[in-house]
């Protein structure tokens, strides 16, 4: 007898949310299947249909939770510029997922997720700046690497602040940021093409 999609959308739901609610409070190398399958009122068996280990679960959820290609795509810059962020994208993505990325950007968090969200970002912005005539060059390539790195350092700081500035006030600072601080550097590889 085959098992309801409904009911197996929500018993997945139901083991990521487990999961979830003890990977904010517990290390991932401390965090139990068996604490999981208690929390979320199912057994060993059943987690295991959906999911290899722990580390499968955290893995799943920062899949669903980094932004894709397209939603980042700057179509409409609070600035006019091959340095522009695309600000409204940023924000809503930030506003759908905040409750993980105050989580995987904090001190117990998962590295590999900063990398993984900061190489979704660098592909968003060389496409952006591809569009706009700027080729990778070393200079470009280490000036994203240097922003980028900058940009995570910052939410990260955002995320651990009790009262932090509101969503569109920091990705505008960061935007101005980068603008100005990279504007040179962009305006003269233009000028090499």
């Amino acid at each position: 007898m085959k098992k309801q999609p409904e009911l197996t959308a929500q018993t997945k739901e139901n083991l990521m949310e487990a999961f979830w609610q003890i990977y904010c409070k517990t290390r991932i190398e401390k965090v139990t299947v068996k604490d999981i399958t208690a929390k979320a009122g199912y057994n060993r068996t059943t987690f295991y249909e959906y999911f290899t280990d722990v580390y499968d679960v955290l893995e799943q959820i920062e899949s669903a939770v980094l932004p894709s290609h397209e939603g980042l795509m700057p179509h409409n810059p609070v600035h006019t510029s091959a340095t522009a962020l695309p600000i409204d994208e940023l924000t809503q993505i930030y506003e759908k997922n905040k409750k993980y990325y105050v989580v995987l950007f904090g001190e117990n968090g998962d590295p590999s997720f900063q990398t993984k969200f900061k190489n979704y970002m660098k592909a968003m912005v060389k496409q952006h700046l591809a569009s706009e005539g700027i080729s990778a060059t070393f200079e470009t390539e280490f000036a994203l690497e240097f922003t980028l790195s900058a940009m995570l350092g910052v939410l990260t700081f955002w995320f651990r602040l009790d009262s932090p500035p509101s969503t569109n006030k920091l990705f505008e600072l960061m935007g101005e940021l980068i603008h100005n601080g990279l504007t040179h550097l962009f305006a003269s590889e233009r000028g090499k093409i």
